[in-house]
C-alpha cells in the first residue's frame, strides 16, 4: 500500500525523528511505513490522520487485489 507519509512529513517540516516522537513510535517505523515495507495499524493510521488533518484514503493508496469469490473459499464449521 503507498502512502503520502513523506509528502506530508516534509511539508510539515518533521523530521522522521519529530514525527515518530508525536506519534509514540520509533523513527524507525515511520521509515519503514514512508517506504511502504510496512503497514500501520488501525490505531497509528488514525493518529497520523487526526495529525495531518487528512482522511486516512487520502494518506494511504490501497491497490486493488484479486479476491477469490465464494464459492472457492472453504468453510470451517
Amino acid at each position: 500500500m503507498d502512502n503520502k507519509i513523506r509528502i506530508l512529513r516534509a511539508k510539515h517540516k518533521f523530521t522522521q525523528q519529530k514525527l515518530a516522537e508525536l506519534l509514540g513510535v520509533s523513527r524507525q517505523t515511520v521509515h519503514m511505513i514512508e517506504q511502504n515495507k510496512y503497514n500501520p495499524s488501525l490505531d497509528l493510521a488514525f493518529r497520523l490522520s487526526g495529525l495531518f488533518n487528512e482522511s486516512i484514503e487520502n494518506l494511504f493508496i490501497h491497490h486493488k487485489t484479486t479476491v477469490v469469490p465464494p464459492h472457492h473459499v472453504r468453510s470451517y464449521r
